[in-house]
């Protein structure tokens, strides 16, 4: 697996493309530029020095937190295709922060009407009054060309405030964002805040929640993890992608973050074991792949592979669950479920790209049959 920077075209990431099987990879050759502008395209936002390039190389290209110090300021786009699963396909734009973007100059239209989400970093540890005005006016042009798009607000660099002075400055900034633009009549334009750090997994949860936003399959994957959980005694279930940590789902029931950062621990144990122990030396899951940790507070995290780059993640009470007995084959029962499910989703997604398949969320639930299969 490898990530590759082009100044001018996002190169295409091969890593997943197609396939939902455990077969080699294969290099793509026709259709790979159409495949790439259909993407949906994510663009990082703000102003210099604000944390932008740290962001992208610390969650997709496992880039060590204090190597970010010597990064340099970014001078010119840099676009990054991201395939690492079968759900997580995106593009990422990295736009400098000095260059004004709506200038006539620069054609805006295709910067922005292609672009399912924006996120604006916002530096905490600064003076962000000219980040403020330089958040409402991209939001407000970028919303006219552009109203679906998704609008981020990722007030970064938290690691060095205090609690409370998190909390004051997301309320702060939250406050005058919403005035300003109500101020312009663009009260219903709807901004979302997330507190982020590259030094801790913040910044991999806020991320999560901008990738889910533009997953179409979404209610549905969190439709199955629901049923799973409520059959399987599992408190707690995440459907990651591994290499970048995103969960691309979850239950609905509420993400403590001490749990999600349980969970994205034991994904880099599992890794790290496999890329040592393990036939492959990429870290890449197989229909194998599977693991179990007891931790001292009688809680089991519990580790399976959906597909080569996604993987379950559950967290379950050690009484709910003895490797031996009867409840641990249910769960397992209830994977394999689970697991065809996915593949129905996959499946739809492929025929609707084709041009064949017109199946909605709700027919999906109802036709793979995961409810009457799951005990």
């Amino acid at each position: 697996m490898s990530y590759a920077d082009d100044d001018t075209t996002g190169n295409f990431v091969g890593s997943f493309p197609k396939g939902f099987g455990y077969g080699p990879d294969e290099n793509e050759v026709d259709g790979v530029a159409a495949a790439a502008e259909e993407k949906p395209r994510i663009l990082l936002m703000g102003l210099r020095r604000s944390g932008k390039s740290s962001i992208q190389k610390v969650v997709f290209h496992k880039v060590s937190p204090n190597e970010t110090l010597f990064l340099e300021s970014t001078n010119k786009i840099v676009k990054d295709d991201v395939s690492n699963s079968s759900f997580v396909q995106f593009q990422i734009w990295d736009l400098p922060g000095h260059i004004d973007f709506f200038d006539p100059t620069f054609d805006s239209e295709n910067i922005f009407g292609g672009c399912g989400a924006l996120i604006f970093v916002i530096d905490a540890q600064d003076d962000y009054m000219e980040a403020l005005s330089r958040l409402h006016s991209t939001v407000s042009r970028a919303y006219k060309i552009n109203p679906k798009i998704k609008f981020e607000v990722f007030i970064h660099k938290v690691d060095g405030l205090s609690d409370d002075h998190k909390i004051e400055t997301q309320r702060d900034i939250h406050q005058r964002a919403s005035d300003d633009l109500q101020d312009t009549g663009l009260e219903s334009v709807h901004l979302s805040f997330h507190l982020t750090s590259i030094y801790d997994h913040s910044i991999f949860e806020a991320f999560s929640k901008v990738v889910q936003k533009l997953i179409p399959q979404l209610p549905v994957l969190e439709n199955l993890l629901n049923i799973l959980i409520s059959n399987s005694g599992i408190e707690k279930a995440f459907l990651f992608d591994v290499v970048s940590k995103i969960y691309i789902a979850t239950d609905s029931s509420p993400v403590d973050m001490q749990c999600y950062e349980l969970c994205c621990d034991m994904i880099d144990v599992v890794i790290d074991v496999s890329c040592i122990y393990g036939i492959r030396d990429d870290g890449a899951f197989d229909n194998q792949s599977a693991a179990i940790i007891k931790l001292n507070t009688n809680t089991i995290l519990y580790l399976r592979e959906v597909n080569r780059y996604l993987a379950l993640v559950c967290i379950l009470r050690e009484d709910s669950f003895e490797r031996q007995g009867p409840v641990a084959g249910i769960i397992d029962y209830n994977f394999h479920c689970f697991r065809h499910a996915i593949q129905e989703v996959f499946d739809v997604r492929q025929k609707q790209e084709l041009g064949s398949g017109h199946l909605n969320s709700t027919e999906l639930v109802h036709s793979n049959g995961i409810a009457s299969k799951i005990q």
